[in-house]
């Protein structure tokens, strides 16, 4: 009987192991009102420790100054509130775009500065995980 529990537990921890290992990154938020100083999104999932990054853009949509961000734990995140470290007017577009802990210097600390390749942009596929929203 216990050998029964415990292969149960170990199928059922492998399932979820497997389901973390094909998640598929990615960023919702929607429009929103800026003039808390916020910005947020409504679910991130991301394949490994790293942050949520608001960056700056325009009608071109590439990457930005970055205005924000805020640490995010590998797997899926509800409400991810990034605080605001410059205004932003409303109808300026800002692209939340998730990044990676990686290749920095210091771990839990952000150093990522625009082309640089500490705590860098994650890609799928060489596309960015990311969505743009306009602030209101």
């Amino acid at each position: 009987m216990k050998t029964t529990i415990l292969a149960t537990g170990l199928i059922l921890a492998a399932g979820a192991a497997v389901a973390d290992d094909h998640m598929m990154p990615m960023v919702e938020a929607m429009d929103q009102s800026v003039a808390n100083g916020v910005v947020s999104a409504d679910k991130i999932s991301a394949p490994e420790n790293g942050w949520l990054v608001v960056h700056r853009t325009d009608a071109e949509m590439k990457p930005g100054p970055v205005v924000g961000y805020a640490p995010l734990r590998a797997g899926e995140t509800m409400d991810v509130a990034a605080i605001l470290q410059e205004d932003v007017a409303s109808g300026d577009m800002l692209m939340l775009m998730v990044h990676s802990e990686a290749g920095g210097m210091k771990t839990g600390v952000f150093e990522y500065t625009l082309g640089a390749k500490e705590d860098g942009p994650i890609r799928v596929d060489d596309k960015l995980v990311m969505t743009v929203i306009t602030a209101e």
